[in-house]
């Protein structure tokens, strides 16, 4: 009689392919693809590996440059393989290229930089797992907030950035779209990345208040440090 083979075992024969196959598919990298086989089997079974394929080759040309000595000695710092492992979990929820990106950035400059250590690089990764692409353009916008500033990148996200303002009679979607622009911006501030820039009285050299919600009157926004922080990890400004 055939052994029965039980749906727990069903499930881990189906991780361990999962697995191997990740495994596989990373040694197609030459170097970081051959890193990240290292840990693969901890965070991604049932997972899709094509995503991690691709975020290891972005990763491998992000760190090509560097001594391999050096990137092997680090996997004895357990904070290190952490952040590592952190990035591989995102990278396998990521939908983009560009997300892959911002990703690989993170953890190649946590291995050049001598300005922050990998605890405070896997800081950074957990916030950049907060937000979603939308408020990562957004965020990046406020790098050059002019109207003539940058004008590849606003060009690029024009369908973001250019959005009509809400107003007496505005449709619905104009509406919504609006709302949406606005809690994209009010979660960067809560994360911290954002801040709000204040009308000033100049007699007084005191806020402004607005007469309908009684709070200082907003005319923009500006970057934090943290927020200038974060593009730089993630690649996106070398400001």
């Amino acid at each position: 009689m055939d052994e029965e083979i039980s749906p727990n075992s069903m499930e881990l024969q189906t991780i361990d392919y999962v697995t191997s196959a990740a495994k596989a598919a990373l040694s197609t990298v030459p170097f970081a693809g051959s890193l990240l086989a290292e840990v693969a089997g901890m965070v991604i079974p049932n997972q899709r590996i094509e995503r991690i394929v691709k975020f290891a080759k972005i990763l491998d040309s992000k760190i090509s440059s560097i001594d391999q000595d050096i990137i092997r000695m680090q996997f004895t710092n357990e904070n290190f393989t952490d952040l590592l492992e952190e990035g591989l979990r995102q990278a396998a929820r990521s939908l983009t290229d560009e997300r892959r990106e911002y990703i690989a950035s993170v953890i190649a400059n946590s291995i050049s930089s001598d300005q922050i250590d990998f605890l405070e690089s896997k800081f950074i990764l957990h916030i950049l797992g907060e937000l979603n692409d939308i408020e990562i353009i957004w965020l990046r916008f406020y790098l050059t907030p002019y109207i003539q500033g940058d004008e590849g990148f606003r060009s690029k996200h024009k369908g973001i950035i250019e959005t009509p303002p809400a107003h007496i009679g505005a449709s619905q979607k104009v509406i919504d779209k609006d709302t949406l622009k606005d809690g994209y911006r009010e979660h960067l501030i809560q994360r911290g990345l954002l801040k709000h820039k204040y009308d000033m009285d100049h007699g007084s050299g005191l806020p402004e208040f607005d007469r309908y919600t009684g709070g200082p009157k907003v005319r923009g926004y500006e970057l934090t440090p943290l927020g200038r922080l974060l593009l730089r990890e993630a690649g996106l400004t070398t400001l």
